[in-house]
Formats: structure tokens, C-alpha cells, sequence
């Protein structure tokens, strides 16, 4: 180990030291007298640090790893910030977990130190998704919450997302300050491991029915599910916490007629039947669409492992069941809330919608038509729950959501919602069909009104320290070398969120973004075309996305312009990220 850098080397010691447990010692060990340089330099080379999701990691030993210890001390500083900002008081928090390895016990450990720390938890006594961990920490009256998950990342991992009293992830400045707290623990021995269990209250399937009662209040065509309650709907949890709430909330809303994809309906950590355990991916929705094929559904659904994530399949008009992508999806939430609201001259005082910078701007035009404002937030559904704190009552949101599959109508709580994200797919797709129409052919008239926009992601994984670095100099030399034109089409603007401006390729002229500094370049090039390079801050990625439009005449001629438009976006692609 005389190659490793000595601040790796000495954290490898304290590891080894009997503040440890001894299992904890041995597997330390154990790679050290394998000569795992590389393992023990990934493990050890940082403390795992709050990004735009939380805490994420592969398990394993280490202070770059999800474990104990890097769990314990977490949560030790997010206590410590808890006493420090609000003294004298009765200090309530909500602890959820998701279907993963570990999670459970992860959730008992942070239930556990909260409780050591004299603060009262309300434990889930079993599997629940992340946005019941939200609606639970504003039911109960909490300061803050714990949900134990890593979303959809492939089975080595695991997370820990933290969250304020708003139901919201944490934000500027508590997310930084808990990690000054956090990184202001020196030694696993300040860490009080050992709860009190009178301060643990249990939290039972009772919630389940008040937080579906509260999402029920939100439909806007009751009538329609009714009139479609045999509506054919396909539904898998891919092996996660969907299967507690989501068969639920469908049936509560009114469908009878709801299949559940046996194969992936066991929560299961190793998510057996894929290889990523998300419904972005063709792979983990492959079972979902061959029962819909099988039953000929009029709707497939799907959600990532803590449910704050849902993939759809339509019937094209061909009679094929199609994956829709992300912002096809949010688009057509977003057209459906907003239209039958202002049929129904329910859209209130003050409505909006949310999006992030890298999600369609198609959601943003459906809004101006119905002459609701579209606010524009940072990549991270926290900033949009962080939004929707900030306007409060002052305003009147809607629905909002991220071309990365996460959706929220209504305000119960300020997270993505799966649950209720389903609910409101399943009543849109009821609506349409009493009209005599098919979400796809929704999907071709929102096209031939607004344009058609083709979208990209290009994600380029990156792992370790390595990886990390890499990462950053493909960011420094996209900043030291920026583009004039991508794909033969001029830039016309540079967008940089960590100078906080934006630059007018043709005059020069630069102003300011108001949005918080975060390390993303845009280019807009002269036909409104948006490219976006992007590290991700929940995984060791960095992410390229690409957004086009072209004019739709007729139905017919979409798989002509669709074709087109994909050309584009690759020549643009291939100029952005070079290879």
C-alpha cells in the first residue's frame, strides 16, 4: 500500500483502529492483503457528500462507501443541526426505506441515533416509497426526514436522501450546513449509535389510507374514471416499494381492472429479472409490456424502486406498445392537468407549472398557451419543492416534474410521486379514451399544435476517483473550448450555471442567471435548439442532453420528421461530446 496517497493511508488506519467493529476491521483488512489499490484508493479518497439526491454510494467499507458508520455519523450531524436550529423544542423526524439490500436495517440504524440524540422518530414499520416518507414528515409535523434508498441505481448501491421540515430534500443553506456538521465529527466514538426506543414510534399501514384519501381530493375528472373503471392497466413495481401503495391508489381512484406484473411484484434488492432496476430502460420495462401486449392494456406502468419514478407504454397507431421517454411523459401531464382545469375553469389564483433546465420546453409552451406561468428550476426535484415552499400560498402549483421521469400534481408533498403520478396517468388515459382518443393520438395532436420535439440523453459513466476527474476535465475543456456551431447549426447563446450567465454568442454580451451556481453548460444554438452537458450530482456520471423541434403537419408524417430529427440530434451529439 506504499503507492497510496497518505491522507488515504491514514484514514485506512482509523479504520482499522478498535472504534470499528470488528467485521468492519476484517473486511479492511482483507483488501489491504489482497493489495486492492484501487478499491481501497475509491473507498477511501473522500466522505460521501450530499448531492442534488443525498447520500449515495456502493455499499461497502470505507468513507466513500454506504455503511454504519458513514450512515451513523450522517445522521449524528443532521441531529446535531436539528438541536442547533430549533432549541427548546419537542424535535420530530420520519424515517422510510426502500426495497434495497440493507435498507431496512440502514432505516432501524438512523432510527436508532435520532433516538440516542433525544429526538422523537416515526419509523415505518415496513417497505413504503419516497414520496410517503415526504407527505409523512408534513402529516406528522416533522423537522426533518430520513428516506433510506438509492433510487433506481443498479443493486451495489445504496442512499440516503434527507429532508426539512417542508417535505422537501434539503436545500441552500441547510444541505451544506448539515454537512459542516457532519464533516465536524472526527471520530465514529461521537457517533451514539445505542436509541432509545421510547422515542421511536411506529408507523403502520394506517398512513397508507390517508395519504390515497388526500391524493383522491386532487382528481379532476372522477367521472371519466368512472366511465372507464375497466380501463385495461398494466402495472410492475420492478421490485420495489410500488407494489405497497400503487394497486392501492388505483383502486381507490376507481379502476377495477389493474395486472400486476407477477414476475417483478416480490420487492427484492437484487432485482432479479433487470439489470437497472429503472423505467427508463427497455430492459426493466420489457415484462411490463409483454403483459400489456398479452392483455391488449390500454395503459402500461411502471415505477423505479422507491416509487418517485414512472416509466409509461402506449399502443402507437400501429398497435405497438411504445415506451414513452420522460418529457413525452411530463408533457402530456402537464397538457391534460392544464386543459381539463381550464375546461372546468379550475386552474385558481395564481396557477404554475415547474420544470427543470434540462427538461422540454414543450411543457413550457403548453403552458403559455393556457396562459399559466412555467417556472424554471436547477436538475433536482428538490429545487422544485424548494420553489413551491418559496411561493407558498402565494400562488397556485399545478403539476411539475423532470424529463428523468419523476412527475408531481398537486402539493401533497414536495417530492417526485410515482403514486400519485400513476393515478393521474391512469385518469388522463380514461379521459381520452371517453373522447374517443388514444394518449398517443393526445401525444401526435400535442405535436401538430406546438411542434415536435425529439429529444436526447447521452449519460457516460465514469467510476472512482478516476472517473471523477475525468469527469471534470471534460467540463473544463467544453468551458476552455465552446462550441460556435453543433451539428452545422449556430450557437447563438452559452448558457454557463457555474458563472451564473448567459453570453450572446453574436454580440458578446453577457447577463446574469438568478438560478444558484451548478456546474451546467447550455447551448442554444439559432433554431432553438438546447444542448446540455451536465455531471450528474447522485451518480458517477456526466450527462449530455439534447433537445430539437421541427414543425408536425399530419400524424402520418411523424415517422418522417421524427427520423430527421434524430439525424440531428446525433450530429449534435457527436460535435458535443466528440466521439
Amino acid at each position: 500500500m506504499k503507492f497510496l496517497d497518505k491522507e488515504i493511508q491514514k484514514k485506512i488506519e482509523d479504520w482499522l483502529s478498535p472504534s470499528f467493529d470488528e467485521r468492519t476491521r476484517q473486511e479492511v483488512q482483507d483488501l489491504i492483503d489482497s493489495n486492492e489499490e484501487t478499491e481501497l484508493t475509491d473507498s477511501f479518497y473522500k466522505d460521501l457528500e450530499f448531492g442534488t439526491g443525498g447520500l449515495r454510494g456502493i455499499m461497502g467499507v470505507g468513507s466513500n462507501r454506504m455503511n454504519k458508520y458513514m450512515i451513523g455519523k450522517a445522521t449524528q450531524g443532521l441531529s446535531n443541526y436539528l438541536k442547533k436550529q430549533f432549541p427548546d423544542q419537542e424535535i420530530k423526524v420520519a424515517v422510510s426505506y426502500d426495497s434495497r439490500n440493507n435498507s431496512q436495517a440502514f432505516g432501524q440504524l438512523v432510527a436508532n441515533v435520532f433516538a440516542a440524540n433525544g429526538i422523537k422518530v416515526h419509523l415505518f414499520t415496513s417497505l413504503r416509497p419516497t414520496p410517503m416518507l415526504s407527505f409523512a414528515i408534513r402529516h406528522f409535523g416533522c423537522q426533518s426526514g430520513v428516506m433510506l434508498t438509492a433510487s433506481h441505481n443498479p443493486k451495489e448501491y445504496n442512499g440516503y436522501k434527507a429532508y426539512w421540515n417542508d417535505g422537501c430534500q434539503l436545500t441552500a443553506p441547510h444541505d451544506k450546513n448539515v454537512i459542516e456538521e457532519v464533516n465536524a465529527i472526527r471520530s465514529v466514538d461521537d457517533i451514539k449509535f445505542d436509541g432509545n426506543t421510547q422515542n421511536i414510534i411506529p408507523v403502520g399501514e394506517e398512513i397508507d389510507q390517508i395519504y390515497i384519501d388526500a391524493n383522491k381530493k386532487l382528481s379532476i375528472h372522477p367521472e371519466a374514471v368512472l366511465a372507464q373503471k375497466d380501463l385495461k392497466i398494466v402495472f410492475s413495481p420492478i421490485h420495489g416499494t410500488g407494489i405497497t401503495i400503487v394497486p392501492k391508489m388505483l383502486a381507490a381512484w376507481g379502476f377495477e381492472n389493474v395486472s400486476v406484473v407477477s414476475e417483478q411484484a416480490t420487492p427484492d434488492g437484487n432485482f432479479p429479472t433487470v439489470i437497472y432496476p429503472n423505467p427508463e430502460e427497455e430492459d426493466a420495462m420489457a415484462l411490463a409490456k409483454k403483459k400489456g401486449e398479452e392483455i391488449d392494456a390500454d395503459l402500461v406502468l411502471a415505477t423505479d424502486p422507491d416509487a418517485d419514478r414512472v416509466g409509461i407504454a402506449v399502443k402507437n397507431n400501429q398497435g405497438q406498445f411504445q415506451l414513452l421517454n420522460g418529457n413525452q411523459i411530463g408533457s402530456l401531464l402537464i397538457y391534460y392537468v392544464l386543459s381539463a382545469k381550464s375546461d372546468l375553469k379550475q386552474l385558481g389564483s395564481n396557477p404554475y407549472i415547474v420544470k427543470t433546465i434540462v427538461t422540454t420546453n414543450l411543457e413550457a409552451d403548453i403552458a403559455e398557451h393556457f396562459g399559466v406561468p412555467c417556472y424554471e428550476t436547477l436538475t433536482g426535484f428538490k429545487y422544485i419543492g424548494e420553489l413551491m415552499t418559496k411561493l407558498g400560498d402565494s400562488a397556485n402549483y399545478l403539476a411539475g416534474g423532470e424529463e428523468s421521469y419523476g412527475y408531481l400534481v398537486g402539493d401533497l408533498v414536495r417530492d417526485k410521486d410515482a403514486p400519485n403520478a400513476c393515478a393521474f396517468l391512469a385518469e388522463m388515459t380514461a379521459y381520452f379514451k371517453s373522447k374517443g382518443k388514444t394518449v398517443y393520438e393526445v401525444l401526435m395532436d400535442i405535436y401538430k399544435e406546438f411542434g415536435c420535439y425529439q429529444e436526447k440523453l447521452i449519460s457516460l459513466t465514469k467510476k472512482g476517483k478516476a472517473g471523477a476527474e475525468e469527469i471534470q476535465a471534460m467540463m473544463s475543456g467544453l468551458r476552455a473550448n465552446l462550441p460556435t456551431s453543433l451539428g452545422g447549426v449556430q450557437v447563438k447563446e452559452i448558457r454557463d450555471y457555474q458563472l451564473s450567465q448567459t453570453t450572446d454568442m453574436r454580440t458578446g454580451e453577457k447577463t446574469a442567471i438568478s438560478l444558484p451556481k451548478s456546474d451546467v453548460l447550455q447551448f442554444i444554438t439559432v433554431d432553438g435548439d438546447v444542448i446540455s452537458a451536465r455531471p450528474s450530482g447522485t451518480e458517477p456520471k456526466i450527462k449530455f442532453y439534447c433537445s430539437v423541434k421541427e414543425d408536425l403537419k399530419d400524424a402520418a408524417d411523424y415517422a418522417d420528421v421524427q427520423k430527421a430529427l434524430e439525424e440531428k440530434v446525433d450530429r449534435m451529439m457527436k460535435d458535443i461530446i466528440g466521439e
